[in-house]
């Protein structure tokens, strides 16, 4: 989805760009144990919930 405002998309973009650091680093190993591991799972479900925020608000906008 194309945004109407350009900074909210370029902060989509970059929200999205670090949950993928965090699941590639999840994925790769990189959690040196169990609390660092939920720690950073706590870190992706956050970044997916302001993602829809930010794409919930970007549809708002068109459709207004």
């Amino acid at each position: 989805m194309s945004s109407p405002d350009p900074y909210l998309e370029l902060i989509r973009v970059k929200v999205r760009e670090y949950m993928h650091e965090c699941a590639d680093h999840l994925a790769g190993g990189g959690a040196k144990d169990f609390e660092e591991y939920k720690f950073i799972c706590g870190k992706v479900e956050a970044l997916a919930l302001v993602e829809r925020e930010i794409l919930d608000l970007t549809q708002k906008l068109v459709d207004e």
